[in-house]
């Protein structure tokens, strides 16, 4: 193998972690133990710290990818717009092999990261008389997590994708890697979970360890496997199925020792699962903690000013408005009081005319930078907000339109799950006459419900994405996809979206340049073929 070829695999796939680096974003000490500058080879997995440094940085990697996560789950959706340049190929539907933006390399770190641990774990009990094997059997499920969860993030955005699920620890592995079907990737995905489901070793809870509470919500539980099959069974058309994981979650036992993620009933509390995060909402979320010292990058991307790199987009923004405006209605509450998910929850406004904040100049995004006082000023001391990739209105969405898709006998208990949510979010029940609608009805109420529960959370969009892939052949849904991201599109032209959008290989990303000019057995997507 020529060395740059080697060069860009050792790139993706090694394993050279750096303990200062790791010390000063860990959200545990147990992240301290890494070697310095040592490789993760098969020498080095002699005690259980070993395996639980590897699993650390694996979650270390995953928040490391969560700019990607909000890019690719936004930005081509028309809710929200990115004033940086590198975004503006992924936005406009303009990206090349060679756009940064299509760097995938980031998750195939995590998924190394996975793949060692399940390699490599079992030897280490007889390494260490300590390591007892339903630890090591825990562990294994944490590194399946995380590699059907980057798996699946992948197959959203690429489709097909090269399916590694063997280690690479040194130069007798096979990097050469062709790209697997979508079919094989999520037949992967769905092994994984459920290998790590039935192991019975999958936790509900973690110990408080280090005084900060985060690791229940922030490491994979049986209940993050739950949300994540969920997930991956609603995009697969796996109705039945989609529906089971999420009751695994929405119909769990309620009792003391349950410790299963609940619903925030509670209108004037929506804003908890945000601040200060790790909510009984919450199923999933990568954290940060400030007293380790802890800062992402979101005071970048989320500015309460005209220089923040995430803005929404007017059509957003009047959905907002349009949202707040029915609930003061309905409340009788002043537009400067945080009731419900929008004004000073989703978004706020120091705009000089109140009741003109839909157009205001610092209509920002604030589910990352408020605080429990409602006020402009009381921003975060420290950017350390949780990303959060599942929460229990994940499970009752993907339940509801799952529902709406098995047929018109199960149209009323979807219509329910969505007016749950609303009715949370301070608004009234859809007048939806079930008997008098249909399927496209339904499915745009659910869609509506999705945007705005979720907005600025990195999953925008795939809901359209699945509008498309749910056409039934008539073209119908495909084309109410392509008016929903023209509707909302507001940095290019609407022509040129409705030109692109009309090849379905165009709906996902290029394989980075970097990757399939090492790999001769990398197949391009076939919209992006004869780019440079």
């Amino acid at each position: 193998m020529c060395m740059k070829m080697k060069t860009r695999i050792y790139r993706l796939f090694s394993f050279s972690l750096i303990a200062l680096a790791m010390s000063m974003t860990s959200c545990n000490a147990w992240l301290d133990i890494l070697p310095n500058n040592e490789q993760v080879t098969d020498n080095y997995w002699k005690s259980k710290e070993d395996v639980e440094a590897v699993i650390a940085s694996g979650y270390y990697y995953m928040r490391q990818t969560v700019p990607t996560l909000l890019a690719w789950g936004e930005l081509r959706g028309g809710a929200l717009f990115s004033t940086q340049t590198a975004h503006s190929y992924l936005q406009n539907f303009n990206m090349t092999p060679s756009s940064s933006i299509c760097d995938y390399s980031g998750l195939y770190k995590v998924i190394g990261m996975a793949n060692s641990v399940l390699k490599y774990a079992p030897s280490v009990m007889t390494e260490d008389a300590t390591y007892y094997e339903s630890v090591m059997k825990s562990h294994l499920c944490e590194a399946y997590f995380l590699r059907a969860y980057c798996y699946l993030v992948l197959v959203k955005n690429f489709s097909e994708v090269p399916l590694v699920v063997e280690a690479y620890v040194n130069d007798d592995a096979d990097y050469l890697v062709p790209k697997s079907t979508e079919a094989e990737i999520i037949a992967q995905i769905k092994a994984d979970v459920k290998t790590a489901l039935e192991s019975g070793a999958a936790k509900e809870t973690y110990e408080d360890t280090d005084g900060y509470g985060w690791q229940t919500k922030g490491r994979a539980t049986k209940w993050a496997l739950y949300a994540l099959m969920a997930d991956v069974c609603l995009w697969n058309h796996d109705y039945d199925e989609a529906i089971q994981y999420a009751n695994y979650i929405l119909e769990a036992p309620q009792g003391d020792t349950s410790f299963r993620p609940r619903l925030i009933q509670n209108t004037t509390q929506w804003y908890e699962i945000f601040y200060p995060g790790n909510s009984n909402e919450s199923i999933f979320e990568l954290n940060w903690e400030r007293n380790l010292g802890q800062n992402n990058n979101f005071g970048s991307l989320f500015t309460v000013s005209s220089a923040s790199t995430y803005k929404f987009t007017d059509y957003a923004r009047t959905s907002m408005s349009d949202e707040t405006d029915e609930v003061k209605a309905k409340m009788g509450t002043d537009v400067t009081e945080r009731w419900g998910r929008m004004l000073f929850a989703t978004y706020v406004t120091d705009g000089a005319d109140q009741t003109k904040y839909a157009t205001a100049s610092n209509f920002c995004v604030w589910k990352y930078k408020g605080t429990d006082i409602v006020d402009l000023a009381n921003v975060r001391q420290s950017e350390d907000a949780n990303f959060i990739l599942y929460r229990v209105p994940d499970m009752i969405l993907i339940k509801a339109e799952a529902l709406v898709m098995k047929g018109e006998a199960s149209w009323g208990t979807a219509l329910e799950l969505v007016n749950v949510l609303r009715v949370r979010a301070g608004l009234n029940p859809l007048d939806i006459v079930v008997g008098e609608s249909d399927e496209q009805t339904m499915l745009e109420a659910v869609l509506h419900e999705w945007t705005m529960e979720f907005l600025a959370e990195g999953k925008h969009w795939y809901d359209l994405l699945r509008l498309a892939r749910y056409d039934h052949g008539n073209g119908a849904y495909r084309q109410l996809f392509v008016d929903e991201v023209v509707e909302g599109n507001q940095t290019t032209k609407d022509e040129w979206i409705r030109s692109v959008l009309q090849d379905p290989y165009a709906w996902y990303l290029p394989i980075p340049y970097s990757e399939i000019s090492v790999n001769e057995k990398l197949k391009q997507n076939p919209y992006y073929a004869t780019s440079k």
